[in-house]
């Protein structure tokens, strides 16, 4: 594991390592804060539903006789 350090230098592969895992954990928090369930700012988002079938709505069909 020592000769690995040999190639590169520590403090550059750690201040990459670092700024790499801080700007992952900025576009996931952002992913996150873009979902209706997990946006912990603006809280959960309400959304009006509406038909827009041109189909008529599916009637059930009723249970047919047993003798």
């Amino acid at each position: 594991m020592w000769k690995i350090w040999l190639l590169f230098d520590p403090r550059r592969a750690l201040v990459a390592l670092a700024a790499f895992l801080f700007v992952l954990a900025l576009i996931i928090h952002f992913i996150l804060l873009s979902t209706n369930k997990f946006n912990w700012l603006d809280g959960p988002r309400t959304a009006v539903v509406s038909q827009n079938s041109s189909m008529p709505a599916a009637v059930p069909a009723t249970a047919a006789p047993t003798k």
